[in-house]
C-alpha cells in the first residue's frame, strides 16, 4: 500500500473497512488524549476554583475554538488537496500545498492572535461573562490567544499527515503533549493560578507537540519530497487559489458554526454562573463523542478525497458506512452511561449542589449531541473529502445562522422555554449536515463532480 521510504499511503485499493479503522484508531486515540487534557483542565479547575472556574474556561474555550476553527477550515482544505494528489499520484503538488499551507496558515494565526488580543475585553464584554467568572475568563483567553501560534501549528502539521494517510505519528506526539498538560494543569492551578494556570499549560504542551511534529517532518524531508526552504515556503498562486479556493468555505463554515454557539452562549450566561457552568460542562461532554466521530471524519476525509479522486465511488460508499455504524454504536454506549447516571458524570467536574442538580435537565441534550456527532462526521467527511466548496457554505450558513441561531431564538424566547430553549435548539441543529448530506449521496449527483485537484 506504500513504500517504506515514504510518508505517503495509497488508500485506492484494498479492504476499505479494514483500512479506514486502521487509520481511524490513532486519531482515536489520539482525540482520547486531546478530550482527557482537556476535561482536565475543567475537572482540575472545578474542583481547585469552583462554578467560575468552569464558567470561565467553558466560555474562553469556545472562544478560542472559533480562532482555532478559522484556521483549521484551510487545513481541511490543505488535507483533502494532498489526499486527492495521491489519488492522482501527483507527488510533486503535494510538496507544493505543504509549502503553502505552512506560509499562509502560520501567518493567519499569527493575525488571529492579534486581532484577538486588541478585542479580548470587547468579546468578554459581548459574551455577557458572569461576574464572578470575568477576571478568570479573561486571562484564560488572553493567554490562550497569545499561544495561538502553537494551537494551530499542531493542527496544521497533524492534517498534513492525515492528507498524506500517516496517523500514527501525530498519536505520539499527542501522547507526550497530554501526559505534560495534565503534569501541568495540576501543578499550576493547584499553585494558585486558577485557569490561567490551565491555560497556560494548554500552550505549553501543544508547543511541544508543535516542535515535535516539524522536527519529525524535517527529519523525514526527503520522503516527502519538500524541504523548509524559502523556495518551498514561498506558495504559487495556483497552488494557494486552491487552498484558498477551499478553504475559505470551510472556514466561513467552522467560523459561521462556531459565532452562532458563542451566540448562544451569550444568551445562556445572562442566567447566571451556575447554568453558565452546567453549560460548559456538557459542552465538554459532547467533545467525549467527538473522540471516535472526529476520527472517522478525519480519516475518512482522507479515504473519500483518494478514491473519490481515483473514480472508486463503490469504495467512498463503504468507507462511508462504516464510519455511520462505529459512530452510532459508540455515541449508544456514551448515552446509556449519562441516562444512568448524569449526577455521577458531572460530579466529575464539580460537585456543587445547584450544578448537581441541573444535570438531570441536561440528559436529553447529551444525547441528541451525541448522536449528532454522530451522524455529522460521515457527512463532513463525505463534504470535505470531495472538495466541495459551495456546500461546505451552505452548509454552515444553515447550521450556524439558521438553524442554531433560530431554532434557539424560536424555542427560547418564541415558546418560552428558556435555556431549555437554547440547549435543545444547539443540539438539534447539529443534525444539519448528516439531513443536507445524506440525500444528495443517495442521489448520486455527487459522483458527478471532478476533484478540485484535477482542476
Amino acid at each position: 500500500m506504500a513504500d517504506r521510504d515514504t510518508l505517503i499511503r495509497d488508500y485506492t485499493s484494498g479492504p476499505v473497512a479494514r483500512q479506514l479503522l486502521g487509520f481511524a484508531w490513532p486519531f482515536m486515540l489520539s482525540n482520547l488524549l486531546q478530550t482527557a487534557y482537556n476535561l482536565t483542565d475543567m475537572v482540575v479547575v472545578g474542583q481547585f476554583v469552583g462554578p467560575a472556574g468552569l464558567s470561565a474556561v467553558g466560555i474562553g474555550a469556545d472562544l478560542i475554538h472559533m480562532y482555532t476553527f478559522v484556521c483549521m477550515g484551510f487545513c481541511n482544505a490543505g488535507q483533502v488537496l494532498i489526499s486527492q494528489y495521491i489519488g492522482l499520484k501527483d507527488r510533486g503538488a503535494v510538496s507544493r500545498i505543504v509549502g503553502a499551507m505552512f506560509t499562509f496558515i502560520l501567518g493567519l494565526s499569527l493575525a488571529i492572535s492579534a486581532l484577538g488580543l486588541i478585542f479580548a475585553d470587547r468579546l468578554m464584554g459581548w459574551l455577557n461573562v458572569p461576574p464572578e467568572a470575568l477576571g478568570y475568563c479573561r486571562s484564560y483567553t488572553v493567554c490562550c490567544t497569545a499561544g495561538l501560534f502553537f494551537l494551530v501549528g499542531y493542527v496544521l502539521v497533524a492534517a498534513i499527515l492525515r492528507g498524506m494517510g500517516e496517523s500514527k505519528r501525530p498519536m505520539v506526539f499527542i501522547i507526550i503533549a497530554s501526559v505534560l498538560n495534565v503534569v501541568l494543569d495540576i501543578v499550576f492551578v493547584s499553585q494558585g493560578m486558577g485557569p490561567f494556570g490551565a491555560a497556560l499549560a494548554t500552550v505549553i504542551a501543544q508547543g511541544v507537540s508543535f516542535v515535535l511534529c516539524v522536527g519529525y517532518l524535517w527529519r523525514r524531508r526527503g520522503s516527502l519530497g519538500f524541504e523548509f526552504a524559502p523556495k518551498y515556503l514561498r506558495p504559487g498562486r495556483e497552488d494557494l487559489g486552491k487552498l484558498l479556493k477551499l478553504g475559505v468555505p470551510m472556514s466561513i463554515q467552522s467560523c459561521a458554526i462556531n459565532v452562532s454557539m458563542l451566540f448562544v452562549s451569550r444568551c445562556i450566561n445572562v442566567y447566571g454562573v451556575t447554568v453558565s457552568a452546567v453549560t460548559s460542562v456538557g459542552n465538554k461532554l459532547s467533545t467525549v463523542a467527538s473522540i471516535i466521530c472526529q476520527a472517522l471524519s478525519q480519516s475518512g476525509a482522507t479515504l473519500v478525497g483518494q478514491n473519490f479522486a481515483a473514480r472508486k465511488f463503490d469504495r467512498v460508499a463503504r468507507a462511508l458506512g462504516t464510519a455511520v455504524a462505529v459512530g452510532l454504536a459508540f455515541t449508544a454506549g456514551l448515552s446509556a452511561v449519562m441516562i444512568a447516571a448524569p449526577e455521577g458524570v458531572f460530579a466529575l467536574f464539580d460537585d456543587d449542589p445547584a450544578v448537581l442538580a441541573m444535570s438531570h435537565s441536561y440528559v436529553l441534550i447529551a444525547v441528541l449531541n451525541f448522536f449528532g456527532y454522530a451522524l455529522r462526521g460521515p457527512s463532513t467527511a463525505l463534504c470535505n473529502g470531495m472538495g466541495f466548496p459551495v456546500m461546505n457554505f451552505i452548509l454552515g450558513i444553515l447550521d450556524g445562522v439558521v438553524m442554531r441561531i433560530g431554532l434557539c431564538v424560536l424555542l427560547a424566547r418564541t415558546f418560552g422555554m428558556g435555556v431549555m430553549g437554547y440547549w435543545l435548539g444547539g443540539a438539534l441543529a447539529g443534525y444539519t449536515f448528516f439531513l443536507v448530506m445524506c440525500p444528495y449521496f443517495l442521489s448520486g449527483k455527487w459522483k458527478k463532480r471532478a476533484p478540485p485537484a484535477a482542476a
